[in-house]
């Protein structure tokens, strides 16, 4: 700071006033320097408001009347970007198309977003490729591969990148882990274990009893993997009937009808 009035006499002295002044920034009574005290965190507070003034070394009476000005930090890269909700997780149907939206992501960066591109986040996957895609400008993931079978493998963990710096060398990064889980489509049909059962029925047998019991193995799970057993007409019928095991997913296969000579 500097006055017209100060002749370089050393008949004028400079103090400040306001925001930090004598913990945070001095100044050299003589000359009007000012200097910082100690390094200065523009996330912490990005500018500070000074008041400054120039009095009559020996009666301390203003020589002018006191200014104000604005000390702004200006900002480095010095903060990574984080993902503060993480790790997440998300699903999507099996045999989904390519391109079909899983979630989206968004990391932050407490970087100056104006001032450079030390806040300019992109995103890239560093594991969980060729199966999921992100797009890079706007964190938002995607299916990659098609035709992920659940039943081939359910769960994949993704590892996502953000890096400030536009993604360039010397860029800092963040990254975050996301579960995502295939869910289940009806896309098996039950199957036997065997194309033929043989059973035995005694000629003793009551109506409405159980003579035998099969089961069909559906690689679905849920309601998907619920399965309802009929006789095919034609085939014993009238003789049988058949009901399903709710619990176990069995076929209960019951005397319809006394015959003798079973």
């Amino acid at each position: 700071l500097h006055t017209d009035l100060d002749k370089g006499d050393s008949g004028v002295k400079y103090t400040l006033s306001g925001d930090g002044a004598g913990t945070i920034f001095t100044i050299d009574q003589t000359t009007g320097d000012i200097h910082a005290l100690r390094s200065l965190d523009r996330e912490e507070k990005p500018y500070y408001t000074l008041r400054a003034q120039a009095v009559d070394i020996d009666t301390n009476r203003p020589l002018e009347p006191e200014s104000e000005f604005v000390i702004k930090v200006q900002d480095i890269n010095d903060n990574e970007p984080k993902f503060l909700e993480g790790p997440y997780t998300a699903s999507v149907p099996e045999m989904s198309p390519v391109g079909t939206y899983v979630m989206k992501v968004t990391a932050t960066d407490a970087d100056d977003p104006t001032y450079g591109n030390s806040a300019r986040v992109v995103y890239s996957i560093l594991h969980g490729q060729p199966y999921f895609s992100v797009d890079p400008k706007t964190g938002v993931i995607r299916t990659a591969l098609p035709n992920m079978d659940r039943e081939v493998k359910e769960l994949y963990q993704v590892l996502i990148q953000a890096k400030d710096m536009g993604g360039q060398l010397g860029g800092l990064a963040g990254t975050t882990t996301i579960n995502i889980t295939l869910s289940d489509v009806n896309d098996n049909p039950p199957r036997f274990s065997k194309s033929i059962f043989h059973l035995r029925v005694p000629e003793s047998s009551a109506v409405g009893s159980a003579v035998g019991r099969i089961k069909a193995h559906d690689l679905d799970i849920g309601k998907n993997a619920e399965v309802e057993y009929n006789i095919v007409p034609g085939d014993g019928g009238a003789m049988f009937d058949i009901t399903t095991n709710e619990h176990n997913q069995e076929g209960i296969i019951m005397l319809k009808k006394v015959k003798d000579n079973l």
